[in-house]
């Protein structure tokens, strides 16, 4: 793993990927400011600007050095060039598993393109950095995003339950993980769920 041309994944047909900048700052507390974007990640609560500004995103900046080719891009519409949100690949400590995540704004929801970047990541994930795994968790009563994770080739785990000072409406019902491993991808080569429906 690694080297200076694993550092962005491929386009895809409508979205182009790019690493975040400090430029950035403002469009992903844009995006963070939407309570349903926020609903089942802080119970509709939006991120503080200066959490994203001086510890988020320098967090995530640094990750680019330390684990080549993994982290975090910002998402754009590759024919207009707008910010619709962003896609993860955020690695392990060590870098061999990957945690898939993604975060758009609503109005591009229902147009698939969760779906289209998720299912280029997986694929970037194992067949040019070559992770062990991809995984990704979620609330249990998170439909949308258990669907996307199902439809990009990732197969549930287990459900399971933390403890949080803070429960946001939801909670009681778990948390869900869904994983895909190098030698399922390997088996398949391309795996059913990755096909066009």
């Amino acid at each position: 793993m690694g080297g200076d041309d694993l550092v962005v994944p491929p386009a895809t047909e409508r979205l182009r990927l790019r690493r975040l900048t400090m430029g950035d700052v403002d469009a992903l507390v844009e995006l963070d400011s939407d309570p349903e974007v926020m609903r089942f990640l802080a119970g509709g609560v939006a991120t503080p600007l200066a959490t994203v500004r001086d510890e988020q995103l320098p967090k995530l900046l640094a990750q680019y050095e330390r684990h080549p080719g993994l982290g975090r891009w910002a998402a754009l519409d590759r024919a207009t060039g707008d910010f619709l949100g962003w896609f993860a690949l955020d690695p392990s400590a060590d870098g061999a598993e990957a945690e898939l995540g993604y975060r758009l704004r609503r109005s591009t929801w229902g147009r698939g393109l969760a779906t289209e970047g998720s299912r280029a990541l997986v694929r970037y994930a194992f067949e040019a950095v070559g992770v062990r795994r991809v995984w990704a968790e979620t609330m249990a009563v998170n439909e949308r995003s258990r669907r996307v994770m199902a439809k990009a080739g990732l197969r549930y785990v287990r459900t399971f339950h933390l403890q949080w000072n803070d429960p946001i409406p939801g909670t009681e019902h778990g948390e869900v993980e869904y994983e895909l491993r190098a030698e399922e991808w390997t088996d398949q080569e391309r795996p059913a769920a990755l096909r066009a429906r």
